[in-house]
């Protein structure tokens, strides 16, 4: 949601009115408080493994899609923008079959499911990455938006009470966590001599919340998305998974090591993951060879190489979009027009 939101900030910097339709999830809180109209439809995810549960959800996407159309009638948009998801099957049909222009945008470096059965009746699509095949006029690397990019080190680093002089790790699994990456960061750094700030996840806060940490261990559950930003101006390193958070590491200029999710859809985190480290702004650890000893000594040998940090730093750099929200945003008024 947050790209969304970050476009639909793009958008209306532009003079643009910004309307979603969205589901009954983070969005329908997140995206009026930005202060934007909401429309929700109510429909899930297509189970793979329960029959009951998969006809359930396509009983309810044919409802959703026909709210969606009527809503699309109603609202008579110059542009329609797709987000990937669920959700944006039945809007991004709904503009198709009512001759309304479709841009799409992918997170990911593959298209997802919904993007895959839509990119033929769009006329742009907006990558995150670079894809294979996904190289025509109506294609465009555009990065992924961003709607805030934290602040100054110093203002960072006072924020999370970080000694200006001492390095800091932020390890960082994704909003439920990585149990792998938890349990090897605590293992490592326990009684290493940099800051950390260790994002544990929903799921697993519970279980690493009751252990006693050294001073200069900041464990938390998770942060907000403005907070996530100032923590990635404020740190010197990351440890985490490879989902398209990567290309914020990116923007923040930090070196890297991930950790690649095994079971993500297509293995694109793998995918995400060498696309960093084909140039020279990552280090990556496939899951199950992830240990706490190891990753106690890859962080020491690259805190201790200066030449190598600031050349993953400028690395890191040039794949970078800074202005990824006004791409999309520019793409999205020149089909609009």
């Amino acid at each position: 949601m947050a790209p969304a939101l970050a476009v639909a900030h793009a958008l209306r910097a532009r003079g643009a009115e910004v309307v979603f339709i969205g589901g009954d999830r983070a969005e329908a809180t997140l995206v009026p408080a930005a202060g934007f109209e909401f429309h929700e439809l109510s429909l899930e995810g297509l189970s793979r493994s329960n029959p009951l549960h998969a006809l359930r959800g396509l009983a309810r996407a044919g409802a959703a899609s026909a709210r969606a159309r009527r809503l699309l009638a109603e609202l008579a948009p110059s542009v329609v923008m797709g987000g990937g998801g669920y959700v944006a099957g039945p809007v991004g049909l709904g503009a198709i079959t009512l001759g309304i222009p479709l841009v799409l945008t992918e997170a990911d470096s593959h298209l997802g499911l919904a993007n895959r059965w839509l990119a033929r009746g769009a006329k742009r699509v907006c990558l995150s990455f670079p894809i294979a095949g996904r190289d025509s006029g109506r294609y465009r690397v555009t990065g992924r938006p961003l709607w805030f990019f934290g602040g100054p080190r110093g203002q960072a680093r006072a924020r999370f009470a970080i000694p200006a002089d001492q390095p800091c790790v932020l390890v960082f699994g994704g909003s439920l966590g990585a149990r792998s990456i938890n349990t090897a960061a605590l293992e490592a750094f326990s009684d290493a001599p940099w800051h950390v700030l260790h994002l544990t996840g929903a799921r697993d806060y519970p279980d690493f919340a009751g252990r006693p940490l050294r001073e200069g261990y900041d464990l938390r559950e998770q942060l907000d998305l403005d907070d996530f930003a100032w923590a990635l101006s404020a740190a010197d390193l990351v440890v985490a998974r490879a989902g398209s958070s990567v290309l914020e590491i990116a923007v923040h200029g930090l070196p890297a090591v991930l950790v690649p999710y095994p079971q993500a859809a297509a293995d694109h985190q793998t995918r995400n993951a060498e696309f960093m480290a084909a140039a020279g702004a990552a280090v990556v650890v496939a899951d199950d060879r992830l240990t706490g000893p190891w990753l106690a000594d890859e962080v020491a040998e690259l805190f201790g190489d200066h030449p190598r940090m600031a050349a993953m730093a400028d690395a890191a750099r040039a794949l970078a979009h800074p202005d990824a929200a006004g791409e999309v945003a520019e793409a999205l008024l020149e089909v609009a027009r």
